[in-house]
C-alpha cells in the first residue's frame, strides 16, 4: 500500500429521496434537512471520526499516505429531470470508484441519492490525473421506471435491477490481477459488467456471479486474502454455489462472525428509526431504516500479502487469521454498522507496489 483514501462521518446526514409528486417549497426542504440530520448527532459523528482517524495514523504508520475526501454539499436537495434527492454522507469511499491501474472509473449507482457524491473526491482525483491517472466516468443514471425488480427466494423478498440501462456500484467488484469478480444483485446488473469489460478492454476479464449474495455489495460475502487464497462467508456461500474462478484456489468459509452489538441496535431504534419514519410521513424515503448485517465484520483491509487490517471485535476472524500466518492489525470501528461500511467499505487503495499477473494460470 502506498496511497489510500479514508472517508469521513462528517456533515453526514440521513439519505432523501424524495417520493411525492407534490411540489416542495425551500420552507419545506429545511424541515426536511434539519430532520435528517437528526439520524446522525454530533456524539455518533464524532465516535465514528475518532476511529477513522485512527484508522488512518495506523495505516500511515506503515508508511502509506493517506487522503481525505471533501463532504462539502452533502445533504442537499438536487433535482434531475426526473426526480429529487440528496447524499447522506462521504463515508464509503469504495462503494463508487474503482480503481484499476492507473484508473480510477466512477460507477452509475442505482442509488438516486447518491448521484453526486463522486464529487467529495474531485480534488483529490485532478491531482491523480495530473499525475497520470486516467479518469472514467460512467453513463449518467436516469433512474426512471421500476428498474428495481421484486422477486422471492426461499421465501425471502429481495430486488434485482432492470437491464434498461447500465447500473452498478464500484463495490459490486473485486480485483484480483488481471480478473475482476462482479457480483449481479441489488446494486449491479448484467449491464453495467458489459460496460465495464468494455472499458477494461483485453488487458482485464470480469467474470460475474449472482449466486453468492442477492442483496448489494460483495466484500462482506468474498474478500480474497491473497492470489491463491479466498476467504468467503460461510451463511451465505458453499461448495455448490462457490464461484467457479476459485476451483484451483484454497478456500475458507467463515462462519464465525461477532454480532453487532446489542447496543448499537438500540442507538439505531432510538435514534434512526424514528427519524425515517417522521421522513416518510413528509413524503421522503431515507437510508436509515437499516443496518449492515453482522457479516460488515469480515469488511477487512490488505495492506499486502502478509498484512491485514481487521475490526478489533471480530477475534475469531483475527485467530482464524493469525493462524494462517498473517499479522493482523486490530483496528477500533464501533459504528460500522449504522455506517453500513467496515474498514474495506470506507477506504479506496489507489497506490500500491504491484506488478499486472493472472492469478488464474
Amino acid at each position: 500500500m502506498r496511497e489510500i483514501i479514508v472517508g469521513t462521518a462528517d456533515s453526514a446526514t440521513a439519505s432523501i429521496t424524495v417520493t411525492s409528486d407534490e411540489p416542495m417549497t425551500e420552507a419545506h426542504k429545511e424541515k426536511i434537512g434539519t430532520l435528517a440530520r437528526q439520524a446522525y448527532p454530533d456524539s455518533l459523528i464524532d465516535e465514528v471520526n475518532e476511529d477513522l482517524d485512527q484508522f488512518c495514523h495506523q495505516i500511515e504508520s506503515f508508511g502509506a499516505k493517506v487522503l481525505r475526501p471533501n463532504p462539502e454539499g452533502v445533504g442537499q436537495i438536487f433535482s434531475t429531470p426526473n426526480w429529487s434527492a440528496a447524499s447522506n454522507n462521504v463515508y464509503n469511499m469504495r462503494d463508487l470508484h474503482l480503481v484499476v491501474g492507473n484508473t480510477v472509473i466512477e460507477s452509475p449507482s442505482p442509488n438516486k441519492h447518491r448521484l453526486f457524491e463522486a464529487y467529495a473526491l474531485q480534488d483529490i482525483l485532478y491531482d491523480y490525473f495530473e499525475e497520470g491517472f486516467r479518469w472514467i466516468n460512467a453513463p449518467k443514471q436516469k433512474l426512471t421506471g421500476e428498474y428495481r425488480i421484486p422477486f422471492y427466494e426461499d421465501g425471502k423478498r429481495f430486488t434485482k435491477l432492470s437491464e434498461d440501462e447500465i447500473l452498478f456500484d464500484a463495490a459490486n467488484t473485486l480485483r484480483m490481477g488481471r480478473d475482476l469478480i462482479y457480483l449481479v444483485s441489488s446494486s449491479g446488473n448484467y449491464k453495467g459488467a458489459k460496460w465495464l469489460q468494455s472499458v477494461l478492454g483485453d488487458d482485464y476479464n470480469v467474470h460475474t456471479t449472482e449466486s453468492i449474495y442477492r442483496s448489494s455489495h460483495i466484500d462482506s460475502t468474498l474478500m480474497v486474502l491473497k492470489p491463491g487464497l479466498v476467504m468467503l462467508c460461510g451463511d451465505r456461500v458453499d461448495e455448490g454455489n462457490c464461484p467457479k474462478i476459485f476451483d484451483s484456489w484454497d478456500k475458507i468459509y467463515f462462519d464465525d462472525i461477532v454480532e453487532i452489538p446489542v447496543e448499537e441496535h438500540k442507538l439505531h431504534e432510538r435514534i434512526r428509526l424514528p427519524v425515517h419514519k417522521q421522513l416518510v410521513d413528509m413524503g421522503v424515503w431515507s437510508d436509515v431504516l437499516t443496518t449492515a448485517s453482522d457479516w460488515i465484520g469480515m469488511n477487512f483491509l490488505s495492506l499486502d500479502e502478509e498484512t491485514i487490517m481487521v475490526d478489533a471485535s471480530q477475534t475469531p476472524l483475527i485467530k482464524v487469521l493469525e493462524g494462517l500466518k498473517f499479522t493482523v492489525v486490530p483496528v477500533i470501528m464501533r459504528h460500522a454498522a449504522i455506517m453500513k461500511g467496515g474498514l474495506h467499505c470506507t477506504t479506496l487503495d489507489t497506490v500500491r507496489d504491484s506488478s499486472l499477473e493472472s492469478y488464474f494460470e
